[in-house]
């Protein structure tokens, strides 16, 4: 561990201590994300990803710990970090649970640019799908959507929520324009 590092020493877990910025109270709701043993890596792959983000605390297997998870001493067990300010911890869990498409984290998308860069940063050895769902080189699933397809969808006219809707049906990336053109279709 670097030296200028701050860290706790509870027994024999030894606790990295990067503050978050936090307020003086948590988040009420942080997602909580089970990796086999790359939570580390993952964590500095979504923090390149994504601005205003950043690595918190990393808590290490102590003896016990290890033992009961059958890690190593030593290695990582969890790791803090904030992605645009949502915190979220990861876990080197081991095996036992995988990620699946029934939970996502949702990419809200202002521009075309954003929804090229983000797609294709976070697809990335991992796998595209349609509607802008993608699984990154982690196994976990994200959708990448542009913020006006809420306004689209939810438009009085039920006929133009349709068109929105066959044409997102035929797309993988989401594409503003052609969502964009099939809305003011007349």
């Amino acid at each position: 561990m670097a030296e200028d590092q701050p860290y706790l020493d509870v027994g024999d877990v030894q606790i990295t201590v990067r503050k978050l910025g936090r307020r003086n109270e948590m988040q009420k709701i942080t997602p909580f994300l089970w990796f086999d043993e790359k939570a580390e890596e993952a964590v500095n792959f979504y923090v390149s990803v994504f601005k205003n983000s950043k690595i918190g605390g990393i808590t290490r297997y102590d003896e016990e710990g290890s033992k009961a998870a059958g890690r190593a001493k030593g290695t990582v067990m969890t790791v803090e970090f904030q992605l645009d300010g949502q915190e979220f911890t990861a876990l080197n869990g081991g095996p036992h649970f995988k990620f699946t498409e029934a939970i996502s984290l949702v990419v809200n998308c202002e521009t075309q640019e954003e929804v090229d860069k983000f797609w294709e940063k976070l697809s990335e050895g991992g796998e595209k799908s349609r509607c802008g769902w993608l699984k990154d080189k982690y196994g976990l699933s994200w959708q990448v959507v542009p913020t006006v397809l809420a306004e689209m969808f939810l438009d009085k006219d039920a006929e133009k929520s349709k068109r929105v809707m066959k044409a997102m049906l035929q797309m993988d990336k989401l594409d503003i324009k052609a969502l964009k053109q099939a809305y003011e279709q007349q």
